[in-house]
């Protein structure tokens, strides 16, 4: 399970692994979506799959992650995202009502996300080899020209910015899977990012680096990027907007909120002279209003991330072995 958990296990698997027999110079890069060049355009183009467990839970469901999922891996190289295609891979069993339930808050997540499910497949396996419905969607979008979005640009200098609340999601699911009570519901924060993105290129098309942070959650994202790039990372601990209940929650399962899935939000490199302009326009959107700045890059600790606390000392945060919370998506 830690292999698909988004952390150093998954990191060697794909590198040592597929990398090696797909043998593609595009996969090299090793981004959330691919740039290709095609009759002229500038195409991003991404795949992944949802096996999450609850199929719905606070703030979502499956299809709904089917959708933002991949949407917003496009929306992190600054594409516009246009089409989707979509593979259900169904159990024996599975009651048909249930699978118009997921398929109904798929289209309409696609609908919110202003994307066409433009190709479909559907499989069925034998009871006992599957869990009810998994989901596979990959996507295409436009990269509008001048736009340059990718982990190898994070530069010392960069101030690093995430939209907003971290951990939600994961504990959201969590809650739910275990039956666990935080004296109040948490909601998933699943949600389609271009949007956001779209107003944050509009006053800064510079931006150096998009991410949104999921498997693995914040750290392994910041930690990605700073390997990517050769950079160190510093993150003020207190800057970062871990809610109270997420806080309680991950007290109480023994789990840090930096390593806790998201799905609705984006941590941000961008150049110190357009930092506040950048802050200024998320929080002005729905999805960036409690935006916040957590850290900036330097030159020291080149691919490593580090944390100044509260008492004045600092801590390395590592790239995680596997994931503290598997099937969250």
């Amino acid at each position: 399970m830690g292999h698909g958990g988004g952390g150093t296990l998954s990191a060697e698997l794909v590198e040592h692994l597929f990398a090696p027999a797909f043998g593609s110079d595009v996969l090299a890069e090793l981004g959330d979506s691919a740039h290709l060049k095609l009759g002229g355009a500038r195409l991003a183009f991404s795949t992944d799959s949802f096996v999450v467990r609850p199929l719905f839970f606070p703030g979502g469901s499956i299809g709904d992650l089917a959708v933002n999922g991949t949407v917003n891996d496009l929306a992190m190289v600054g594409a516009v995202p246009a089409y989707l295609s979509c593979g259900f891979i169904l159990e024996e069993g599975v009651e048909l009502a249930l699978v118009g339930r997921v398929a109904e808050a798929l289209g309409e997540a696609a609908r919110t996300a202003g994307v066409v499910i433009a190709t479909g497949d559907t499989k069925v396996v034998d009871a006992g080899h599957g869990d009810g419905i998994f989901i596979n969607t990959a996507g295409i979008g436009l990269i509008p020209d001048g736009i340059d979005i990718r982990p190898q640009r994070a530069a010392p200098g960069d101030v690093v910015l995430v939209s907003g609340p971290i951990g939600v999601h994961g504990v959201a699911i969590m809650s739910v899977r275990e039956g666990l009570e935080f004296g109040v519901e948490i909601q998933s924060d699943t949600a389609c990012l271009a949007g956001l993105v779209a107003d944050m290129l509009a006053v800064c098309p510079d931006i150096h680096v998009l991410r949104d942070p999921t498997r693995g959650g914040l750290a392994t994202s910041l930690n990605e990027i700073a390997a990517a790039a050769g950079v160190g990372v510093t993150l003020d601990e207190r800057s970062l907007p871990v809610p109270d209940t997420v806080a309680n929650a991950c007290a109480f399962l023994g789990l840090d909120p930096l390593y806790v899935a998201n799905e609705g939000k984006l941590v941000a490199f961008v150049p110190p002279d357009h930092a506040d302009a950048v802050l200024a326009a998320m929080r002005a959107h729905p999805l960036g209003k409690e935006s916040v700045s957590i850290g900036h890059c330097v030159e020291e600790h080149a691919g490593m991330v580090v944390a100044a606390t509260g008492l004045g000392g600092t801590r390395v945060v590592d790239m995680p072995l596997g994931e503290q919370l598997p099937r969250i998506c």
